[in-house]
């Protein structure tokens, strides 16, 4: 053991950890602003090293795109092509060279620039395609299309910063130079005759242009938006939207290429000075961060010395207070409270006596009340506890009873005013409202579950496990989406039919809620070793391997229901079910990212399937189908 302390030097020690914390939190948050500060500085670096040189390559690519294009399309002079290709591997060698300055920024900006890499020395073997007439125009411009869009990768990696103004306009800068990017790329497409296969695409580019330049202009400010929707609402650009519709209807258009070159130079001009006057807003955003920085240290440090001094006096007059309470508190601790709590455990009656303080400190009384009262409180509590635990178990099975009966008779109504129903809009609504009253008996099921009862409903003959899987599903809301696959035709023991119908459904309720509404619940099932699998599996966006170890964990085990974790009813209900029949419910990731809860019915509840069935309806039944009703 180590060294015995006095209560003052205690208290002083736990005054000194927080204000030690205090000291070493004051520095990194100074630090952390500092830094940010930096971080804003850099993004000046980043701009000149990669951003400037990349949109430099990618203008000098789109102009060999559209030259190669012209090749391919007419035969265009050969010098004009070869000129070009010098120009562009004068662009590539300059931002290999500034780009190799700022690349060791951090992984992620390492990996973006050498994917560039790799993708612009594929220039040479894409040339190589044309000039030896192995590529068509199509190819040509989607090999082009790839490089340029490793490129925007880079701009997008590269665009992050700790400012978010600054970084949302920057990110819209970006979308907006993609879209003159896919305007060259329409350029490129539209010269001449253009095939088939061309005006797919062509009329996919141009959709995408439109409604990311639509997109983008709501987003960006006054400043930057002003010289886009000038061009926007420009006669040329009225004039191309119009030369682009006659493309996309099979006609060619005459002075497509000069209209299409002049606008693609006026968003270049306008993307270029977007860029530079985001660039130049860093700096100032920088130097206040850096003089708040500064403000904020100062400040916290004024407090880190005044909560020192403040604490080490308040410590001192803690110590002296507590040197008296000392005493009557390991009184209460080590003799009353333990004799007290065993007593509780013995279902004996408890009467909790007082505490008592020679002290006649008023804080010290104070004290003292206090311990008794919480004596008397957790006693009252215990007591409490297995009063209200039996109470709300009664009024569940009252409650649910009650609601039973009358959705009893209410499926009878509905099923009556159903045979009469001629309307097929009347019988599409009273099938809705049939639903929902199934849906409705299975929550009053889960209060009478929850209450430590037994539901009652029951089938006198075994069921096939197939008609219990879409009898389950058909108990949800969102039924429509579940998705009943073929299995093999052993039944289900009568007694034990509504109690697994009960718990199938209450996983493929789960299973529904939490995953994406556009996507399905598949249901399988299949006979196992020791009985019959099934399997509930949805695609939705899965569970931590803690979680579902917890889960996991209750399913097997279940607790004692806690009225305050309202929200885990549904695995708390099918908890109870597994175990009063020996099921076992198992929860894992499925590989499609969601969770596939697996239940493992034990063999004395599944019976031999019945005698084998026409072939015709053998196949009908090994369809998969989704579910669309049944009770």
């Amino acid at each position: 053991m180590g060294r015995s302390r006095t209560i003052r030097m205690k208290i002083i020690g736990l005054l000194l950890v927080p204000l030690a914390s205090m000291v070493v939190l004051w520095g990194v948050i100074t630090a952390v602003t500092a830094s940010e500060s930096l971080e804003l500085r850099q993004y000046k670096t980043v701009w000149t090293n990669l951003r400037l040189p990349a949109y430099k390559v990618i203008t000098e690519i789109q102009r060999e795109r559209l030259i190669s294009a012209r090749f391919l399309r007419s035969g265009a002079d050969k010098t004009a092509m070869a000129a070009q290709r010098v120009r562009t591997d004068a662009a590539r060698d300059a931002f290999k060279q500034l780009s190799s300055k700022s690349k060791n920024r951090s992984e992620e900006i390492r990996t973006q620039v050498d994917a560039v890499y790799t993708q612009i020395d594929r220039l040479d073997a894409v040339r190589g395609e044309i000039d030896t007439g192995l590529s068509d125009r199509l190819h040509t411009v989607e090999a082009y299309n790839a490089i340029i869009d490793t490129l925007f990768g880079l701009h997008r990696r590269v665009a992050l910063i700790d400012d978010i103004p600054i970084y949302e306009q920057s990110r819209v800068t970006i979308d907006m130079s993609y879209a003159k990017e896919l305007l060259t790329r329409e350029q490129a497409l539209g010269l001449g005759t253009v095939t088939r296969a061309e005006r797919r695409l062509f009329t996919q580019i141009t959709g995408n242009r439109r409604f990311l330049v639509d997109q983008s202009l709501g987003e960006l400010d006054p400043e930057l938006r002003d010289p886009q929707v000038a061009l926007i609402t420009s006669p040329a650009y009225q004039r191309m939207r119009m030369m682009e519709d006659q493309i996309i209807a099979g006609g060619t258009p005459q002075g497509w290429l000069s209209t299409t070159d002049g606008l693609a130079r006026s968003f270049q001009e306008a993307q270029l000075r977007a860029s530079t006057t985001l660039n130049e807003r860093a700096d100032p955003v920088a130097d206040e961060v850096l003089s708040r920085a500064f403000l904020l240290a100062g400040t916290a440090l004024a407090l880190v010395i005044v909560s020192i001094g403040f604490s080490l006096r308040m410590g001192n007059r803690l110590s002296k207070e507590l040197g008296t309470l000392r005493l009557a508190a390991l009184e209460v601790a080590q003799e009353r409270l333990p004799h007290v709590v065993a007593k509780l455990r013995k279902g004996e009656t408890v009467e909790v006596p007082e505490v008592s303080l020679t002290s006649t400190t008023v804080e010290i009384d104070d004290v003292g009340k206090a311990f008794s009262t919480v004596q008397q409180t957790a006693v009252e509590a215990a007591v409490g506890q297995a009063q209200l635990s039996e109470g709300v178990g009664h009024v569940f099975r009252n409650l649910a009873r009650r609601s039973q009966t009358l959705l009893h008779r209410q499926r009878i109504q509905l099923a009556d005013m159903q045979h009469r129903a001629t309307d097929p809009g009347q019988l599409d609504d009273l099938f809705k409202l049939d639903h929902l009253t199934t849906r409705m008996r299975r929550h009053a099921e889960g209060l009478i579950i929850l209450s430590g009862a037994t539901p009652g409903r029951g089938w006198s003959r075994p069921v096939p496990l197939l008609d219990v899987a879409r009898g389950a599903a058909a108990e949800v809301e969102d039924y429509q989406r579940v998705v009943v696959e073929p299995m093999s035709g052993q039944r289900l023991a009568g007694p034990v039919v509504g109690d697994v119908i009960h718990l199938i459904a209450e996983l493929i309720e789960n299973a529904t809620v939490y995953s994406p509404a556009h996507t399905s619940v598949f249901v399988r099932g299949d006979a196992a070793a020791r009985g019959f699998a099934f399997e509930v599996e949805d695609r939705g966006f899965g569970m931590s391997a803690e979680q579902l170890a917890e889960l996991n964990e209750r399913l097997a085990s279940p607790p004692e229901f806690d009225l305050a974790d309202s929200d885990r009813l549904g695995l708390f209900v099918v908890s109870r079910l597994a175990a009063r029949h020996d099921i076992r419910v198992t929860l894992r990731g499925s590989p499609y990212g969601g969770t596939t809860a697996i239940v493992l019915i034990p063999e004395e509840h599944v019976a031999e399937p019945e005698a084998e069935a026409p072939r015709a309806a053998q196949q009908e039944s090994e369809r998969p189908m989704r579910v669309v009703r049944s009770d």
